[in-house]
């Protein structure tokens, strides 16, 4: 048999290789933002009818607080959404940011699943989410007192996104909050 033979199972097997390891690699999926350690950017909301009118001197305010971009017709927003009202009912604020969104069929979404905004304001036309730098929704943001962006989850809050992302500040504050069934 000619050396040659075993080049392409060599390489192949070398492809493989490099895959194998890149697919393990920590973190490797996770959307950089350059928003961390900066004040949050300035809204440009509208009001959602019946609801409390979310302000900038509410992410100015003492305590960490949240700030979740979401939408009725976003289904990872339905799966992140139970966490939401857990982190609500543990004391943690939570302002809404509605994002391209119809307003009826928002209200319904959140007269069907429970309400856990403290104040919420419509992103009509996608202006504040592009300053926040989100890439879509859902995108949730750790505040800090200083209206400081401390952390950020990229797609829903779950129970690995919290513990890696969000836990630790909230922790760190003395807010305990367990997000299992």
């Amino acid at each position: 048999m000619k050396p040659l033979y075993f080049v392409p199972f060599g390489v192949i097997f070398l492809i493989g290789l490099a895959f194998w390891w890149g697919n393990g690699r920590e973190g490797q999926n996770e959307l950089p933002s350059t928003m961390i350690g900066r004040p949050a950017p300035e809204l440009t909301l509208a009001a959602m009818p019946g609801e409390p009118e979310f302000s900038r001197e509410m992410l100015d305010a003492e305590g960490l607080k949240l700030v979740n971009f979401w939408a009725s017709w976003c289904a990872p927003c339905r799966v992140e959404h139970p966490n939401l009202v857990k982190l609500a009912e543990a004391g943690v604020p939570i302002y809404g940011i509605n994002f391209k969104d119809d307003p009826a069929k928002a209200a319904d979404f959140l007269a069907e699943l429970g309400n856990p905004y403290t104040a919420i304001g419509a992103d009509v036309e996608g202006r504040s989410g592009f300053a926040w730098g989100a890439y879509g929704v859902p995108e949730t943001y750790l505040i800090d007192g200083e209206g400081r962006i401390l952390a950020r989850v990229a797609g829903p809050v779950t129970t690995s996104t919290f513990g890696r992302d969000l836990g630790p500040a909230l922790e760190a504050a003395g807010i305990e909050v367990d997000l299992s069934d």
